[in-house]
């Protein structure tokens, strides 16, 4: 009986967006992906708040400028041109954005469908200091594509073994990962980790650098450079397996892992309404 062919496509952006500059960092992406829409991408995934330069973080931060960037789903025409992008292309598409949504703000990754239809938007779980202008996102979902399973984190999500093990065992092959804070070689030797100890794929899309490991924890593919572009590589899902790591685990260990009443647990933080922050 022939082997399933389970070969995936990923073109992981690696540029640095400017911040505050929503129409620049549009046409970095737009161009980026036009070079390499023709190859055959199955998936294109951009780093973590990538239309507007991840301003959360700025000093001259305030909420009405930060709602002049952030986006409404269903009205922003960048997420409109995204989702046509996708359909003409036959490519999904991971969008990393500040979204405004239920008056308040969220950082986003939209999964846009081959048809052009949004699939739906994971939002960042775990929030830093730098991040407590968001709204802390409260679930890790996963989507069945096409070609298999996909979870996707947000930057500092990955440093939690947890966030990533769940995505595993909800049937997650792949996490696309955009980002923007650390990109470091220590980084690096994280996501191996976190693919070795999952046996699965990680895509970690930076503006520094794009980099894929895969489920030996070994380093797939890596471009590293101070220019726009894109890391473009192929990905075996056959040898994504329930081998040891997990089918040798023994959850009536784990209890603590998930007790809400542990001394160290914290409630995730709510920001004010942007109506309740005003014009500060």
């Amino acid at each position: 009986m022939p082997v399933q062919d389970r070969s995936v496509r990923i073109g992981l952006l690696k540029a640095m967006p400017a911040k505050w500059d929503v129409e620049a960092n549009w046409d970095v992406f737009e161009k980026q992906f036009a070079t390499y829409s023709n190859s055959g991408l199955d998936v294109f995934v951009t780093p973590e708040c990538f239309l507007d330069g991840y301003v959360a973080t700025e000093a001259d931060w305030n909420v009405p400028r930060f709602r002049s960037v952030a986006q409404t789903v269903g009205e922003s025409p960048y997420i409109r041109n995204v989702l046509d992008l996708a359909g003409r292309s036959n490519t999904y598409i991971v969008f990393g954005f500040t979204e405004l949504k239920h008056g308040r703000f969220h950082n986003a990754a939209l999964l846009a469908g081959r048809d052009g239809e949004v699939l739906g938007t994971y939002y960042k779980t775990h929030l830093q200091h730098h991040d407590r202008r968001f709204a802390a996102g409260r679930d890790l979902p996963v989507f069945e594509l096409d070609f298999g399973t996909v979870g996707v984190a947000i930057c500092a999500d990955r440093r939690w073994p947890e966030t990533i093990r769940v995505l595993r065992l909800k049937g997650a092959e792949v996490c696309l990962m955009p980002t923007y804070g650390m990109w470091h070689l220590e980084n690096e030797w994280w996501m191996r980790t976190r693919s070795y100890e999952n046996q699965m794929y990680v895509c970690f899309a930076h503006p520094g650098v794009a980099l894929i490991t895969g489920p030996g924890g070994q380093l797939d593919a890596k471009l590293h450079s101070n220019v726009a572009d894109v890391l473009v590589h192929d990905v075996d899902l056959e040898s994504v397996t329930d081998g040891n790591h997990l089918a040798d685990r023994r959850p009536e260990l784990y209890g603590i892992l998930a007790d809400r009443t542990h001394p160290s647990r914290q409630e995730p933080f709510e920001p004010p309404s942007v109506d309740e922050n005003g014009g500060n």
